[in-house]
């Protein structure tokens, strides 16, 4: 009796230590990923280029990094399956990933290859983290709850990234009152601030006493046998979701109209830099679209649990069709804040509702195998996005390059109706 309750006590904290890992590491997602390194990389790194020789460099290296993703994203679901614990090598990505961006405080001015590589490397220990983080919603949340547990845990990442996005933005702006030098080395400081959040608060997840592993299949097992189980797998999922049609579906439309949401929050500070605006501006325009999402994220996954979570995602694909083309017209401040309220409405519900709905038709035991490919797909659509708008940029300006993205929109959105649920889940329980 005492080890039931201990172990319903136990289930309670988990989502808890899921969300703080959110918590962890969106401030990476945010201070670095859409903040100051788009911003860093053009006005310290990469000077010597032109504007637009600058973002096409930008767009190489967020590229590189999404293709990396790309080919190890699958392998790195398997090997978690196969391991049987996969808070370990949650924590290995982690690890990974926050040593790579504090490294990012000793580039010097110019040398915009080494932040290059640096940040490659260190978004493939995000992007690897992720695919675990991912996979443990199906593991910790009732399927009925599935769209405010996913909700919660991205409300958390912007509350959590914003505090800290905050406070780097004031230090970057009041440099003397910490004793530095200027604001480069606030955001140089920046990048370390992020390591040491990052580790502190994966904490939790890492420490959760009973990690769930992948089902049947999750016997603990060495590293290297891991990797051997691990490609025996691959082909069998891949085989699985060529006959789940609905899942294929699903797969192919989040391909779609993901790459246009990533894309949108990678390229905007370079794409308000284009048009002229200040960086000081851009930097608030970020720190309101994380206060904004913190409660819209929350009210987005009640939102999904009412409509359904593919009609959550639809609404989501249509603001943000609207937010691309009003962004065409857009000349001032004013306007990019306006459009940075916008995004903060809809960007973590259409991620949190596309990762809830995903794990609802996927097969039971299988989540991390089967969100490597979900990852997978994400990051390879971040693959095209950057290089699009980087070349359309160069061909026909900046404000009708970020208009590109709509077109990925609309064609995820329409082939994203075609899914069945209902249809999916009865053929995933088949398997």
């Amino acid at each position: 009796m005492t080890k039931d309750k201990s172990e319903i006590r136990s289930k309670k904290k988990q989502p808890w230590a899921w969300y703080f890992y959110d918590w962890a590491n969106s401030s990476y997602a945010v201070v670095v990923l859409a903040g100051f390194f788009p911003v860093f990389f053009k006005q310290y790194w990469d000077t010597a280029s032109s504007a637009e020789l600058s973002t096409f460099h930008l767009g190489l290296t967020n590229s590189a990094a999404s293709l990396l993703v790309v080919l190890l994203a699958p392998m790195i679901g398997a090997v978690a399956d196969q391991m049987g614990r996969k808070t370990r090598l949650l924590g290995a990505f982690a690890a990974l990933g926050l040593v790579m961006t504090g490294a990012l405080y000793w580039v010097g001015q110019g040398h915009w290859q080494i932040a290059s590589v640096l940040f490659v490397v260190s978004f493939l220990g995000f992007a690897g983290g992720n695919i675990i983080y991912d996979s443990l919603l199906a593991e910790i949340a009732a399927e009925g709850d599935m769209e405010r547990i996913s909700a919660t845990g991205y409300a958390f990442g912007y509350l959590g990234s914003g505090l800290l996005f905050a406070f780097d933005v004031y230090m970057t702006l009041h440099p003397s009152a910490f004793g530095l030098a200027g604001s480069a080395q606030a955001v140089r400081l920046s990048f370390l601030s992020v390591a040491l959040w990052w580790g502190v608060f994966s904490g939790p997840v890492l420490l959760m006493p009973s990690a769930p592993g992948a089902g049947p299949r999750a016997e603990k097992k060495s590293l290297s046998q891991s990797i051997r189980g691990a490609f025996r797998q691959l082909y069998q999922t891949f085989t699985e979701i060529r006959c789940l049609r609905e899942v294929s579906l699903f797969l192919f439309a989040y391909w779609l109209y993901i790459d246009g949401v990533h894309t949108i929050i990678r390229m905007a500070v370079d794409y308000g830099l284009a048009l002229g605006l200040g960086s000081d501006s851009l930097i608030k325009a970020l720190l309101i679209t994380q206060f904004v999402g913190f409660p819209a994220a929350w009210l987005y996954g009640l939102f999904g649990q009412k409509v359904g979570a593919k009609n959550g995602i639809i609404t989501g694909i249509g603001a943000y069709i609207l937010i691309t083309v009003a962004a065409t017209q857009m000349q001032t401040a004013a306007g990019f804040f306006t459009m940075a309220v916008a995004i903060g409405l809809v960007q973590g519900g259409v991620q949190a509702l596309s990762r809830a709905f995903y794990a609802r038709i996927i097969p039971a035991g299988k989540s991390a195998e089967f969100f490597g490919f979900y990852n997978m797909l994400g990051k390879f659509a971040a693959v095209i996005g950057p290089m699009v708008v980087g070349w359309s940029s160069v061909l026909w300006g900046s404000r009708y390059g970020i208009l590109s993205i709509a077109v990925l929109l609309v064609a995820g959105g329409l082939l994203l109706v075609t899914v069945n649920e209902t249809r999916a889940k009865e053929l995933a329980r088949r398997l």
